[in-house]
């Protein structure tokens, strides 16, 4: 069983959204000062079926290295992701069988829907 959050101090989405559920039986992992591990990588890969969906293109690299005009495959991503923790979409938060990506709408209303029930 494992509940925990990965997310970026520095990230203002981050933060309000830890304030705004309650996240206090979950593990807290600050991803810039803790890197992620390539085993908590392939746990969520597990969870979210690819690693495209923990990928963030809104990376300030992503532009920079011109990756929007290559087509990245599985492997490339997850390696993406590890060499910069910039690269994961934030937050991702794991309850047990659960993952929970980004803060797109649709991920607040699932976590809004998670925290309520």
């Amino acid at each position: 069983m494992m509940k925990k959050i990965f997310f970026l101090q520095t990230c203002d989405t981050c933060r309000r959204i830890l304030n705004q559920f309650d996240f206090s039986d979950f593990e807290k992992q600050e991803i810039k000062t803790e890197s992620i591990t390539k085993k908590q990588l392939e746990e969520m890969h597990s969870l979210s079926g690819s690693y495209e969906s923990l990928f963030s293109k809104r990376a300030k690299k992503y532009s920079e290295l011109g990756l929007k005009n290559q087509n990245l495959t599985e492997e490339e991503i997850k390696d993406f992701i590890l060499s910069d923790y910039t690269f994961l979409k934030r937050p991702v938060i794991i309850d047990d069988a659960k993952i929970i990506i980004g803060s797109d709408k649709k991920s607040i209303t699932e976590l809004e829907k998670h925290f309520s029930s």
